[in-house]
């Protein structure tokens, strides 16, 4: 009789299995925490070409370059060509 009973007590890997795929389904499900954040498509982005000291362009989005702050204010370009080689 104890054996039944021990038998029935035991956890086969059958019986775990249709936990876990269940488990794997809740995110799918939609429970949790929702933000409805709008994602912005990258083609609604205006964009500013730009020269690197290299000589090559890069496109920058413009709301980058709105946050960006400025160091110095009207500087000559020796300076800037001599602060450009330093980075380098």
């Amino acid at each position: 009789m104890k054996d039944k009973s021990n038998e029935e007590r035991k956890i086969s890997r059958r019986s775990i299995l249709p936990i876990l795929g269940g488990s794997l389904l809740l995110p799918f499900l939609g429970f949790g925490d929702s933000t409805n954040e709008i994602i912005s498509n990258p083609e609604d982005e205006e964009y500013q070409t730009l020269l690197k000291p290299d000589g090559t362009t890069v496109k920058v989005k413009v709301s980058v370059l709105k946050k960006s702050k400025v160091i110095k204010k009207n500087i000559s370009n020796k300076t800037l060509l001599t602060w450009l080689t330093k980075k380098l």
